[in-house]
């Protein structure tokens, strides 16, 4: 049986026929407006030949259109009560593997081994829950899996982020991380009425496209990413304070190594380039 899953009163009927309750804490939110998930599985630029990893799939809105265009969708749902709610909405695409496991906790690389062929190309799409974007989407990108791209729904405010000019005011750290890694674009926004039950935001829709290599020489990643973390900790204040408080320098050496690299002391982390972050992370390393 083929369900209307952006229908409010087929979704309260089948959920209401399985006990499903909404829990705030997993940031559940299901998308009843019918143009978003075409929009976005369309957008994604997924073929016959590929194949999509799906991160919280609710009750496989999304997960349905991936499956009519995909060659085989893996979905990772971490609330087991959606499981039998899931084995119903799916019941006609025998293309679409359903796990229950924590994204964060699992090892994506054995996952793809486990369920695509080393030629196929991979895409992830997803509407990420708001309270764990970057984590997740840092863990993509980390996760070592060569990704042909990622399309995701996230938080209109983190979405902005994510796609911020670097150097740019609304630059923040996860901008810098997830720029070393990949390149970012906003393809639309999607507003709260497009859910149920409506959240108190608006969402949109991004699409990342993993780099070859990275855009900047770094000599040991986990002091860049550290680096980059501390240098945005008190937003509103100079770079300073958070350098020298997280990675256990003087305020002196830490001025000094912005100065050496072109930067004012009290410059603010957001007016930094990529190359500039890098090198002050180079200086930091060594100053240590």
């Amino acid at each position: 049986m083929m369900y209307n899953l952006t229908d409010i009163n087929t979704v309260k009927n089948l959920l209401s026929r399985h006990g499903f309750t909404f829990r705030k804490s997993l940031g559940q939110n299901f998308i009843t407006d019918p143009t978003v998930c075409p929009k976005m599985a369309e957008l994604a630029g997924i073929t016959k030949d590929d194949c999509v990893l799906e991160i919280g799939p609710g009750i496989g809105v999304l997960t349905v259109e991936l499956a009519k265009r995909a060659k085989k969708v893996v979905a990772v749902e971490l609330d087991a009560r959606l499981l039998p709610v899931l084995a119903r909405t799916l019941d006609e695409f025998p293309n679409v593997f359903v796990v229950n496991a924590d994204v964060l906790k699992t090892d994506l690389a054995a996952l793809a081994a486990e369920h695509f062929d080393p030629a196929d190309r991979v895409f992830v799409c997803a509407n990420l829950p708001y309270y764990v974007t970057s984590p997740i989407l840092m863990y993509l990108l980390e996760s070592g899996v060569p990704f042909a791209g990622l399309t995701l729904m996230v938080q209109k405010e983190a979405g902005q982020r994510l796609t911020a000019e670097i150097g740019s005011r609304d630059a923040g750290a996860v901008t810098y991380a997830m720029r070393y890694y990949a390149e970012s674009e906003m393809l639309f926004e999607v507003g709260r009425q497009s859910y149920t039950p409506a959240p108190q935001v608006d969402s949109c829709v991004l699409r990342l496209t993993p780099r070859k290599a990275p855009p900047v020489d770094v000599e040991d990643e986990a002091f860049f990413f550290r680096t980059v973390r501390a240098a945005f900790l008190h937003r509103r204040k100079t770079a300073v304070n958070g350098l020298s408080a997280e990675l256990g320098l003087s305020k002196e050496t830490v001025a000094a190594a912005l100065t050496e690299i072109g930067l004012s002391p009290t410059a603010r982390a957001e007016s930094f380039s990529m190359e500039q972050m890098a090198a002050l992370a180079r200086k930091l390393r060594a100053a240590r």
